[in-house]
């Protein structure tokens, strides 16, 4: 029971509770503080996910020597498949749902939050795409060079971030997802905005768990092994994704949780959790799909057509692996699909926008805890392709 109670899931529940409870009783000037906190702490956090994503995936591109090509490529078809068939999922739930549902799209009576007591900036040193990039780069180049100086310099950077990630990260978590639902709470998102939309994110929730169930039920079929004992790790990584609302600031807790599994490879978690972070994102584009029909019978009185959906979901899984592990960046990269292929106008697409924004949070934990059933299946092929895991034998 003791170790329940200090255990990261519950501290971060903990903390969910508290910033709710907060919001309602703080007043502006205390808001202040806890708005510039809240600021800095996610500076901080964002600013150390470009280094996260090297410092795990170009390592262990390295790890998986001549090998690492072909991960890669199974990576992104998993990422991909994953992706397109929670899109078809919703869309199919959606034409036989949405023409049922009667929902609101006013709301008013929001608090405006206070401005910040001071504004401290700290630059990610280079964008989370580059990183990814050159990352994969790095890796590939180092490899196929056998340029042995750089391959140990980039595990020695590996220690570092992996220190910084529990030294640091990890213990401010729980004080970022405080003030973020203080904010919220304050706002009076939390009363008055999400019940506004409650029945269709309800509804996404359980598409959510039905695509996870399939997620992890496939990769035990896969396997040959029980994928659910990965799935039970996964709690503070959901609850991490929840507060942060980003794949990317979450990524810390995701290598943690995966990690502690007995079914996944120490070289496959280094390399495939940062990866799937970026590229695999099920939850978000679910979401979008439903959301966008949902707004398309709100605002222009019909659904769109079958054709022009079917397309919409075969691009936005392209869009999903090229979109960014940040709040609501699934959506923004889509926009452009939005408007043209299906036609929103500015109003339309606006909409959009915030209605995604109310149950973000719970896209991205889908998002990060369908990344541990890819990385059994990763595990899985290595293992069967006879690729040796180099940190086993270093």
């Amino acid at each position: 029971m003791k170790k329940f109670f200090s255990s990261l899931p519950f501290r971060l529940l903990v903390s969910v509770v508290v910033g709710i409870l907060l919001g309602m009783v703080f007043n502006k000037g205390v808001m202040n503080v806890v708005v510039t906190l809240k600021y800095i702490l996610n500076q901080l956090i964002m600013f150390c996910v470009p280094l996260i994503i090297i410092g795990f995936i170009a390592p262990s591109i390295t790890q998986l020597g001549s090998n690492g090509t072909k991960i890669l490529k199974l990576a992104l078809i998993l990422a991909y498949c994953s992706s397109v068939g929670a899109a078809l999922m919703s869309m199919l739930c959606g034409y036989g749902i949405i023409p049922n549902l009667s929902i609101a799209t006013e709301v008013e009576g929001l608090k405006k939050l206070p401005p910040l007591v001071f504004q401290l900036d700290i630059p990610q040193i280079l964008p989370v795409m580059s990183a990814l990039v050159l990352s994969v780069m790095l890796g590939l180049a180092a490899t196929m060079t056998k340029a042995k100086t750089m391959i140990t310099l980039l595990n020695e950077f590996q220690d570092i971030v992996l220190h910084i990630v529990t030294s640091v990260i990890i213990p401010i978590l729980p004080i970022f997802i405080m003030s973020t639902f203080c904010c919220l709470s304050y706002e009076g998102t939390i009363t008055k905005q999400l019940p506004i939309f409650l029945e269709v994110i309800l509804i996404i929730l359980v598409g959510h768990y039905i695509w996870l169930a399939l997620l992890y039920s496939v990769s035990s079929l896969y396997s040959h092994k029980n994928g659910f004992e990965v799935l039970k790790h996964y709690g503070a990584a959901y609850l991490t994704a929840v507060g942060t609302m980003s794949s990317a600031a979450t990524l810390p807790v995701s290598l943690k949780c995966a990690g502690k599994s007995k079914l996944l490879r120490k070289d496959m978690v280094s390399f495939g959790i940062p990866l799937f972070a970026n590229v695999h994102m099920p939850g978000s584009v679910l979401t979008e799909v439903f959301f966008v029909m949902t707004i398309s019978k709100m605002l222009y009185g019909s659904i769109p057509s079958a054709g022009s959906m079917v397309l919409f979901c075969l691009l936005l899984g392209v869009f999903a692996i090229g979109a960014p592990g940040v709040p609501g960046g699934t959506v923004m990269a889509s926009l452009g699909l939005v408007t043209g292929v299906l036609h929103f106008d500015a109003t339309g697409a606006a909409l959009l926008i915030t209605i995604f924004a109310l149950q973000d949070s719970f896209g991205t934990a889908c998002n990060v805890t369908g990344d541990g059933a890819l990385s059994l299946i990763l595990t899985s092929y290595a293992d069967r392709h006879g690729m040796s895991d180099q940190t086993q034998t270093a």
